[in-house]
């Protein structure tokens, strides 16, 4: 099984509250930062690309996605 590297974005601040997310070739990961060990989002990256643009905007309006 090939390991996954978690990032967190440049926009998490402290990094106590956010999001990480771990790249392979076929899905993409999605964990909360709070909880490494528990179980995390496996996404397509369909499903990733589609989310992307929604995330942006609800950002820009303040709102958490």
């Amino acid at each position: 099984m090939q390991a996954i590297h978690w990032q967190r974005s440049s926009h998490s601040g402290d990094g106590s509250n956010c999001v990480e997310i771990a790249t392979t070739p076929s899905v993409i990961h999605v964990r909360d930062s709070k909880r490494p060990t528990a179980p995390h989002l496996t996404l397509t990256p369909t499903t990733w690309t589609a989310f992307l643009p929604y995330a942006a905007q609800a950002r820009r309006r303040g709102a958490r996605p």
